[in-house]
């Protein structure tokens, strides 16, 4: 059996504007900062001689691949994210940006804000929109029960609170 893996669907293109600056920030901190660290410590590995057998040659290399492939995707995706900045007009319906409170079978409360995927952050409550319990949630208002099928089978859902 082969590696091939078919490619995963792309995640939408939304993005808040809190989360158009993070990534901003880090392509800034890496490109200034982390990549001016990393070249000169490079250098003087590979000043040392034999390179095939040099730790911190290879360290240093493979460190500054990590680098430069994540510069390369923040600046791919910063080119097509599309930053939501308005609010929506009907506050009462849950929207990209909203932050959803909600109840499960067991009286359980919850709280998520609706993100774009890479600003995805579960300590935080924040899920992506491409998420099967934002799809759920998408459109619906206050006092709405929505089934989610998760891994572990399906859960309902009752919306209590919508915050924006």
């Amino acid at each position: 059996m082969g590696r091939w893996r078919p490619p995963s669907a792309r995640s939408s293109p939304y993005i808040t504007p809190e989360g158009e600056t993070a990534l901003r920030q880090e392509l800034k901190e890496l490109w200034q900062l982390r990549r001016q660290e990393v070249v000169p410590a490079l250098q003087a590995a590979a000043a040392e001689g034999d390179r095939s057998e040099n730790a911190e040659y290879i360290y240093r290399k493979k460190q500054l691949g990590e680098i430069d492939r994540r510069v390369r995707y923040l600046s791919k995706r910063l080119d097509v994210v599309e930053v939501v900045r308005l609010k929506p007009p009907d506050r009462n319906k849950i929207h990209f940006g909203a932050t959803v409170t909600l109840e499960n079978e067991n009286g359980d409360e919850s709280q998520y804000r609706i993100v774009g995927a890479d600003e995805i952050d579960p300590a935080r409550g924040y899920i992506s929109v491409d998420s099967p319990v934002a799809r759920a949630l998408l459109g619906r208002s206050v006092d709405d029960d929505v089934q989610v099928e998760l891994p572990d089978g399906p859960h309902r859902l009752a919306i209590l609170q919508v915050e924006y």
